[in-house]
């Protein structure tokens, strides 16, 4: 696999995590029953699209890649400053729009960046950035 595949691959990966971390953490706050289902289908899409991702990067003998620190570390900041201001469906739906937006910019950021890679990894890139997309309409009967 050439190495815009494998960075292109890895960097989806590393946004997939970030996304499924903050599902998890904001979940627990969802007093919704359908935003709830919601949230938990499109976190089982997640997990099963970085499960694929990671079975080529396996495949390419290629680590997979962390989502870095700083950006976990700020959306962590984020969801819990503004939970603790207003804890409702509401936020969550404004706080998992605004996660998923920043996800498609950078999928498409990345697609750019590396015009090189295999067809069938761009192709899991824009399945990533369909699931974010989809997500974001599901959120906008919370908002």
């Amino acid at each position: 696999m050439d190495n815009d595949s494998v960075r292109l691959l890895r960097e989806c990966n590393a946004g997939i995590k970030m996304g499924v971390s903050s599902i998890d953490e904001i979940l627990e706050n969802v007093s919704d029953s359908k935003m709830k289902q919601i949230l938990k289908e499109s976190r089982q899409e997640h997990c099963k699209l970085e499960k694929e991702m990671e079975e080529y990067l396996e495949e390419c003998k290629e680590p997979e890649k962390e989502p870095a620190v700083m950006a976990k570390a700020m959306s962590w900041i984020k969801t819990n400053m503004k939970m603790a201001m207003k804890d409702s469906d509401k936020t969550v739906a404004d706080l998992i729009t605004d996660g998923c937006n920043m996800g498609i910019k950078a999928v498409y950021c990345y697609l750019n960046q590396y015009p090189a890679a295999e067809n069938k990894i761009k192709n899991l890139a824009e399945k990533l950035a369909h699931i974010e997309e989809k997500l974001v309409k599901d959120m906008r009967v919370y908002l």
